[in-house]
């Protein structure tokens, strides 16, 4: 979502065009969200947990702007490298739920 954004503004600043960057990462924002959004379905958290996050979205938000200001290489780097961590998680929950029943309605 930060590149994203700051890709548009970018755009919208020099008058050109950004040949597709933007939308590749409004998408990719668009995984992150199917992420959280499966998660909380699994958990189905309460209230604090709930509060927790909208903290931590805050905050990361923010970090992410600065970095991105900074160096977007280095933020395409960490969400790859989180991209391949939650890869790892989705095989180890599959693989749970593959030898649990009673999970596997999940």
């Amino acid at each position: 979502m930060v590149g994203g954004m700051l890709r548009h503004l970018k755009s919208l600043r020099r008058m050109q065009r950004d040949n597709g960057w933007i939308n590749t990462l409004l998408e990719e924002a668009e995984n992150e969200r199917m992420h959280l959004l499966t998660f909380l379905e699994m958990r189905k958290p309460g209230p604090l947990f709930r509060a927790n996050v909208m903290i931590a979205q805050g905050i990361m938000f923010n970090m992410l702007f600065m970095a991105y200001l900074v160096s977007p290489k280095y933020c395409h780097a960490l969400v790859g490298y989180l991209e391949e961590e939650a890869v790892k998680t989705y095989t180890h929950a599959l693989k749970v739920c593959s030898m649990s029943p009673e999970l596997s309605s999940l």
